[in-house]
């Protein structure tokens, strides 16, 4: 059973930390930090990676995992890429490195 706190909860750093346990619970999106790592990768470039790694993912569930880290600020768009004849490919970098949460201190 939870117990209700005396003290009051900074509900700002609590929704922080909401904010990246729901981006960062999934193993792919892990792989996708890890897969643009310090540069920059393409869309297509990550979904190549994805699957040469044995991920059977849709170019559409890609995109919602993207759109779910570019939300929480964990990756940015950098450009886009103009490829041949086709609409332009987004290019992602890491926009947040490094997350720091004091457990105790913090919530």
């Amino acid at each position: 059973m939870c117990h209700v706190r005396d003290d009051p909860v900074d509900l700002e750093k609590t929704g922080l930390f909401q904010k990246y346990f729901r981006a960062l619970h999934c193993p792919i999106r892990w792989a996708i930090i890890r897969i643009i790592g310090e540069g920059e990768k393409s869309s297509g470039e990550i979904l190549d990676e994805l699957r040469g790694e044995g991920e059977e993912l849709a170019r559409s569930s890609l995109y919602y995992h993207l759109s779910e880290l570019e939300k929480s600020d964990i990756i940015e768009l950098s450009k886009y890429r103009e490829t041949g004849g086709g609409a332009p490919e987004k290019v992602w970098r890491l926009k947040t490195r490094e997350i720091n949460i004091d457990l105790l201190n913090d919530l």
